[in-house]
């Protein structure tokens, strides 16, 4: 035995092993950097909420320390959380970050949108996505979609086909063997993607945690005046509530999940901290989108139906 193989041999042999969220990590590192070597104009999709916040986060790792090459973009209702919005805005600025933003309201103005009777505008973010896709020609969209959130959503692929009218068949769906991309698309077509596929909403949370990702308040326990309907908490607005029979009431609320305020609504919580919703989510049994998201109460497959339009 050699001097050197002694040496080794008394090394302790310990197996090198990543944590989950370290996997996690690396994969979602992994997405960025192939979809920066593969297309010529990504986009990522960024609202201020916890997923996409979670996804820059991801985006600016990747590519440290060159700035992130790619712009975002947000499709925004007109109905959004004031706070969302400003926080959004904080973080563009903070990082020198490039945001294009498509707005609801100016599809409403130009007759090109109707307002649905419900007040809801989450539905009608399709249009001026694919709108604005087109327009800037964006041939790689990053999305905060996760597979525990919902049916239709576990169905995707990492990378998932979009064809020239911007619509997902499932049946197109590519294999993803090995860790394998298919990122190959026609003229007119795009490609959606998801680095967060394979987390789950208390992996969000604990990576929140520990990369302490700073989200809006409203992630948060605090006081708000909502009122009750269709057993969720909802913030009035001008989108249309409450109506007369709705009392507002104050209570201790936070959300789990932020989309237009027509349609997402808060849970009664105690938890003010990080480590307080891990302790939460870590014992609940419905999906944040099951609990909070109006809109995909609408049928059993109103995911599906919109995704197959276009939708996020």
């Amino acid at each position: 035995m050699t001097p050197a193989d002694r040496i080794l041999a008394e090394v302790p042999q310990t197996p090198f092993a990543l944590s989950h969220l370290d996997a996690l990590e690396a994969e979602s590192v992994h997405v960025f950097r192939e979809v920066a070597g593969e297309f010529e104009r990504p986009v990522i999709l960024f609202s201020g909420g916890k997923d996409s916040l979670v996804m820059l986060h991801l985006a600016l790792k990747a590519f440290h320390p060159a700035p992130v090459s790619f712009c975002l973009l947000h499709v925004d209702t007109g109905h959004n959380f004031p706070e969302v919005i400003g926080h959004r805005d904080r973080v563009v600025a903070r990082h020198g970050l490039r945001l294009h933003v498509a707005r609801v309201q100016d599809f409403i103005d130009d007759g090109r949108l109707r307002e649905r009777p419900d007040g809801t505008r989450n539905p009608l973010q399709t249009v001026p996505l694919l709108d604005a896709i087109e327009s800037h020609r964006f041939d790689a969209v990053f999305g905060g979609g996760r597979r525990d959130e919902e049916k239709a959503r576990a169905k995707e692929r990492i990378f998932s086909l979009r064809d020239e009218f911007g619509a997902w068949d499932p049946r197109r769906q590519r294999p993803e063997l090995w860790s394998l991309y298919n990122g190959r698309h026609a003229p007119g077509e795009h490609v959606r993607v998801f680095p967060l596929s394979n987390w789950t909403e208390l992996d969000v949370w604990q990576y929140i945690e520990r990369e302490d990702v700073e989200l809006p308040a409203i992630y948060y326990a605090h006081k708000r005046e909502v009122f009750s309907r269709n057993g969720m908490w909802l913030t009035a607005g001008a989108w249309g509530g409450p109506k007369e029979h709705e009392t507002p009431q104050r209570r201790l609320v936070r959300y789990r999940t932020v989309g237009d305020m027509s349609c997402t609504g808060a849970v009664d919580s105690d938890a003010a901290t990080n480590a307080d919703i891990v302790a939460e989510i870590a014992v609940s049994r419905l999906t944040e989108r099951g609990a909070t998201r109006a809109d995909d109460r609408l049928s059993e497959a109103a995911m599906e139906d919109r995704k197959r339009e276009g939708y996020f």
